[in-house]
């Protein structure tokens, strides 16, 4: 029996997993970066950036960060008068990451000034299954489980689908997904399962576990053959936009994913950064990007571009892969 509830999400990927299981009619308020589906655009906007980070550098943007952090300062602003005209019957969050959404103290705060207090649905995986766990937990809160059940499982077969098809492959490339550029971050949490299932290796990734600062001396050591630029909470053109300053890291036109032009921007936001139901075709993404000759990719163009470099520290753009 379905529950109709009314829920704000404060965080993109439970914006994503609501209206994958028919919630958006229930969905009363997103947070400024919730844009897909489509449908959501226009919907009261319950949560924003503290730090303008649309016109600051991957640097800046890290350096800011850290120092909000050590100050004690929250990275994101809950509207609380709108969230309190909204009377929430179901607040979707997150405690896993400081930096994506709002976590435990914001949330806390918030709940003080509602003359009801709503259920709270915290959403915090570290894999893939944990994922897919959310989903299970969203659809039994809103009477939606036979949908969960259904998207779980429709998104477990596509992804055992691919592991059976990389599961002998005679070469599984080096593959490094870099979560930030400015400093270099590593991949964290459900990257790693990821490059697994599609064919590759990443043991610069810190599988379930946190993303985090690495030497650039590391990379050169592992010498990736497949290069995937991730950074977290950037979509595709973002990407583009800051890739020119991987130029300034020693060493940079000899690692192998270079020379071979193997080194790939790709919508972050859509396939890999946010714990939502799209995890699927970011690891059908990354398959393509590994193994192009054996994976063909059918989804959006705009997916990813190949960044090709050349001597005149110029980047080129690419969709062919």
């Amino acid at each position: 029996m379905s529950t109709t509830q009314r829920i704000v999400s404060f965080l993109p990927s439970a914006t994503e997993m609501a209206c994958a299981l028919g919630l958006g009619d229930q969905l009363v308020g997103i947070t400024h970066e919730c844009d897909y589906p489509p449908e959501v655009q226009g919907k009261p906007v319950v949560v924003r950036a503290a730090l303008p980070v649309e016109r600051m550098s991957q640097a800046e943007i890290d350096r800011a960060v850290a120092e909000r952090m050590r100050a004690g300062l929250s990275l994101y602003e809950v509207d609380e008068e709108l969230l309190r005209a909204l009377a929430p019957d179901l607040i979707l969050t997150q405690d896993l990451c400081q930096v994506c959404a709002p976590s435990g103290n914001e949330v806390a705060q918030a709940l003080k000034l509602l003359p009801n207090e709503p259920r709270i649905l915290w959403l915090t995986p570290t894999s893939l299954s944990e994922i897919f766990d959310n989903v299970r937990e969203l659809g039994a809160a809103t009477g939606r489980t036979q949908e969960a059940e259904e998207l779980i499982a429709r998104g477990n077969a596509r992804l055992g689908a691919l592991a059976a098809a990389t599961r002998n492959l005679a070469s599984r490339p080096r593959v490094f997904c870099m979560e930030w550029l400015d400093p270099v971050y590593c991949g964290g949490h459900w990257m790693a399962e990821m490059v697994r299932i599609a064919g590759g290796v990443d043991e610069l990734a810190r599988e379930g576990a946190d993303s985090v600062r690495i030497p650039w001396d590391d990379v050169l050591r592992w010498a990736p053959e497949v290069l995937v630029i991730t950074p977290c909470g950037f979509n595709l053109d973002k990407v583009i936009e800051q890739a020119p300053q991987l130029f300034n890291y020693p060493g940079w036109a000899a690692l192998p994913a270079v020379r071979q032009g193997r080194v790939y921007a790709v919508d972050a936001n859509s396939y890999f950064a946010r714990p939502g139901p799209r995890v699927v075709e970011g690891t059908e993404l990354l398959a393509h990007l590994i193994h192009p000759d054996l994976f063909p990719w059918a989804g959006p163009r705009q997916a990813y571009r190949r960044l090709e470099y050349s001597t005149a520290k110029q980047m080129n753009y690419s969709r062919a892969s």
